[in-house]
């Protein structure tokens, strides 16, 4: 197919998507936030919200877990009824189901967050009542409408799980660092390897170099030839 065809077919999926965005938030009341993602513009990615949980509007960037996707490509699936935490500590229940065309590529996600946190202070209660135990902890994610902000934050949050700085990490926990960072989506984002490079204080070159050595030593093929 060609594509333009492809494009034309991509953008009829999400214009038929933009009012279940409305029907579902409207169903599921003020507790339920809507956004529907196109991941052909990741740094603009929400076209359509209802709703407000997370904050999000349009023309805001994807999420730490849309970058997820957006690096798994073709190969990513549904993320489905999983439990986040906001950075100001507000949990989210949601739902990520991926869009796809008619060749299977995924262009886009249409995404449910649910405000927990009642649900949560209720089995607190009853969890003492019962004598339970602590909560498990939940994952914090960060859903910002400025693409930097996220990548900001998942750095953050690897650099505070290292407890070191940069300079005192050795090389592999710096191919690590880079490997992590990867695998979370957040170099599939424009200008993110400078932006890591910068907050590191690292020159671009170095940056990119890192980055190469960490997927090299994770490519099953050329094992035999790793640095």
């Amino acid at each position: 197919m060609a594509e333009q065809d492809l494009q034309a077919q991509r953008d009829a999926i999400i214009a038929a998507l933009a009012p279940v965005v409305d029907g579902i938030a409207a169903t599921f009341g003020p507790v339920c936030e809507v956004v529907l993602h196109d991941y052909r513009q990741p740094e603009k990615s929400v076209v359509a919200v209802a709703g407000s949980v997370t904050g999000r509007a349009v023309g805001g960037a994807m999420s730490e877990i849309g970058m997820r996707v957006l690096a798994r490509g073709d190969e990513a699936d549904d993320e489905l009824n999983y439990l986040t935490r906001t950075r100001d500590g507000q949990l989210v229940k949601s739902s990520t189901m991926v869009l796809r065309d008619s060749t299977g590529a995924v262009f886009g996600a249409l995404c449910v967050n649910v405000d927990a946190g009642a649900v949560q202070q209720a089995h607190a209660l009853l969890g003492a009542l019962a004598g339970a135990g602590d909560a498990v902890q939940t994952p914090v994610t960060t859903f910002g409408n400025d693409i930097d902000s996220v990548v900001d934050a998942i750095l953050d949050a690897h650099r505070l799980r290292q407890h070191q700085t940069w300079a005192g990490l050795d090389r592999a926990e710096r191919l690590e660092l880079f490997r992590s960072l990867d695998e979370h989506g957040v170099f599939a984002v424009r200008r993110a390897v400078e932006q890591v490079a910068t907050r590191l204080g690292i020159s671009r070159a170095s940056a990119y170099s890192y980055l190469s050595q960490a997927r090299a030593s994770t490519d099953p093929a050329s094992e035999g030839a790793r640095p």
